[in-house]
């Protein structure tokens, strides 16, 4: 440590992780913003983000598109269409998959605007085969 500082306080590092959260989060949101138009935005609070088709497309109900939910240990961002067609996930970058929960999560402590950008064009592709299969 450098003299006359020293290291962060637990309140501190909490604030700052919180800060990463709420960017996260608000950045990730932004992800699925261009899609409202033609999705029902099922949630909008801090903690959670939902959208889901307009038209009951799915054994009568409408079906998940998508959500950015910001938890206590990180922030995910979940996207349906890859679990329809796992061929979306082809050409994912390695930094992407580290990222990747199950078949259609993916986990972030902060903001990374360069894995944000590849979810934006992942969530395009998802985008399109719901067009394609008419489950919007």
């Amino acid at each position: 440590m450098a003299r006359g500082k020293s290291a962060p306080g637990a309140s501190e590092v909490a604030a700052d992780r919180a800060d990463d959260f709420a960017k996260s989060f608000y950045a990730l949101k932004m992800v699925f913003a261009k899609y409202e138009k033609h999705l029902n935005v099922n949630a909008d609070t801090r903690e959670k983000y939902y959208l889901e088709t307009r038209s009951a497309s799915y054994k009568g109900n409408p079906l998940f598109f998508g959500a950015v939910i910001r938890g206590r240990a990180y922030v995910s961002f979940h996207l349906m269409p890859l679990y329809w067609d796992a061929s979306l996930a082809k050409g994912m970058s390695a930094n992407l998959k580290k990222r990747r929960q199950g078949k259609s999560c993916f986990n972030f402590l902060a903001p990374d605007a360069a894995l944000f950008r590849e979810l934006g064009k992942l969530t395009a592709r998802g985008f399109a085969l719901y067009k394609r299969k008419n489950l919007l």
